[in-house]
């Protein structure tokens, strides 16, 4: 076995890769050690537990599938926007089956709080983004929000939509899209 520390980031690569290939429950110290090829001390240098090392992962998982795109266009307006996030929620469910569903879920327990602020962390990164989106679109009519209809709170009405896609594994934007058309547009 090799005892050369290895990077952050190949472990973090290696824990995604395990992840896709057998499941969350594949991520422990020994199993993540011995894909990467080195010791278990090496993976205790940067996370000093399984549940530091599964929080990373996950974040690192939440990072790969909600990365920006170098292409601007998607975050043009909100209809793409929309249209990106939903690509990328089915990239996820294909890439990482069951993460949406059986981790983010069973994150909301007590006793996994790294985990879920992690999730969170997520979540706000994507709301924060629908509401930026939302306060550049050009297309938007300008009596679309009002102090009570706020930008924000149509963020939240559209993050609400995407969660319920996710359950439900829908990934067709089509009627988010309706939505946006009739209220905004």
């Amino acid at each position: 076995m090799n005892t050369i520390v290895t990077s952050k980031e190949d472990i973090l690569n290696t824990s995604r890769k395990l992840v896709q290939q057998q499941g969350w429950s594949a991520i422990n110290i020994r199993s993540v050690a011995a894909a990467c090829g080195v010791s278990v001390g090496s993976i205790y240098n940067y996370f000093d537990s399984k549940a530091a090392l599964a929080g990373a992962t996950i974040e690192n998982v939440w990072r790969e599938i909600f990365h920006r795109p170098e292409d601007r266009c998607a975050f043009g307006d909100t209809q793409a926007c929309i249209v990106w996030i939903y690509g990328r929620m089915e990239y996820g469910h294909k890439q990482y089956p069951g993460f949406f569903t059986l981790h983010s879920l069973g994150f909301m327990q007590e006793e996994k709080a790294d985990g879920k602020q992690r999730m969170q962390t997520a979540w706000q990164h994507i709301l924060a983004e629908l509401c930026s989106v939302l306060k550049r679109d050009t297309r938007i009519r300008a009596d679309a929000f009002t102090e009570r209809f706020t930008v924000e709170k149509f963020a939240d009405v559209l993050f609400s939509l995407m969660l319920s896609a996710l359950i439900r594994q829908d990934y067709d934007p089509a009627a988010v899209l309706e939505i946006v058309r009739r209220t905004l547009y």
